[in-house]
């Protein structure tokens, strides 16, 4: 295939949560992740890879193998009854079918098939760009909960009043070349809108309140083995606030001098930029209010905003 990829790159992406749960620990209450060091916020790589697979289906019609499939009688089905949902259990063809596997891979065991594929693209644990305010929030239902109460029962749950997260992630060309996973440029463009999109699409009552803010893709040049690292760590949040203080995306600003340095730095290894920027989020830059777009192409870098 023409556009399988070829070109090693790194994601940034910010969102943001405003009363919500972004990722509860079911061994904990189902309590916002927070590190308890730091008071920072923590999402998991498999929070944001079930944002993806759930737009990637919901929205736009890919098939997913990773996910909730029942049968007539509304159980769930095992890994066995999924593989059967397809016309051969082949690795090649689940591969070519479900994008979910081209991005991500998966380790499944069935009989005597055993899938195992590293996922080109892996993300990171997400985390807050400032420590959070956990808060308890209780509250009663109208109906009862049995046949023997006559009024409503209470409800409890824990939410985060603000969290703006990172989550940083990279595309590994050299693995989807060297395990034949046919991964496109293609599949690339509908990850980048599904983690836009997807995010801001999570409308249930612990996740509505997510918006994205910031997505950004570097793209190395073809054939070059670099890439810098950690760019959610070359971020630095501003605020006259204290971080538990915090309620929204316009008390903050996201510091890029450092980010923006060491992309310069590197700037010869770099075949472009892509973006995508919510209206709402403020940039500095040694000091200064900038636009992030602005700055990179002073730096002399090619810049595309994502069309989705």
């Amino acid at each position: 295939m023409a556009d399988i990829i070829k070109n090693r790159s790194e994601i940034l992406f910010l969102y943001d949560v405003t009363d919500a749960n972004p990722n509860g620990d079911p061994n904990d209450e189902n309590k916002p992740r927070i590190d308890e060091e730091t008071g920072v916020n923590i999402v998991t790589d498999v929070r944001l890879k079930r944002t993806v697979r759930d737009y990637l289906y919901e929205y736009k019609k890919q098939d997913i193998f990773i996910r909730e499939e029942r049968d007539e009688k509304g159980k769930l089905k095992t890994k066995e009854e999924r593989l059967k949902d397809y016309d051969s259990p082949n690795d090649n063809v689940l591969l070519e079918k479900c994008i979910d596997l081209r991005l991500f891979g998966a380790t499944t065991a069935v009989e005597d098939n055993r899938m195992t594929f590293t996922g080109p693209v892996q993300f990171k644990y997400g985390r807050s760009l400032h420590r959070v305010d956990l808060t308890f929030v209780k509250g009663t239902t109208v109906m009862p909960s049995d046949k023997a109460k006559e009024q409503g029962t209470f409800t409890e749950r824990y939410i985060l009043p603000y969290s703006l997260i990172a989550f940083y992630g990279v595309v590994n060309e050299t693995a989807a070349a060297t395990q034949g996973i046919p991964l496109t440029e293609a599949d690339i463009d509908l990850l980048m809108e599904a983690i836009w999109h997807g995010t801001k699409n999570l409308i249930s009552g612990s996740k509505f309140g997510q918006i994205p803010r910031f997505l950004m893709q570097v793209i190395y040049n073809k054939g070059e083995n670099f890439y810098l690292g950690e760019l959610d760590k070359r971020l630095i949040l501003r605020s006259d606030l204290e971080d538990k203080a915090i309620r929204k995306i316009s008390d903050v600003k996201i510091d890029i001098s450092r980010l923006v340095a060491d992309l310069a730095a590197n700037k010869d290894k770099i075949s472009k930029i892509r973006l995508k920027v919510d209206d709402h989020i403020n940039f500095l830059k040694d000091g200064k209010d900038v636009k992030i777009d602005a700055v990179l192409k002073e730096a002399e870098f090619k810049v595309k905003f994502f069309e989705f």
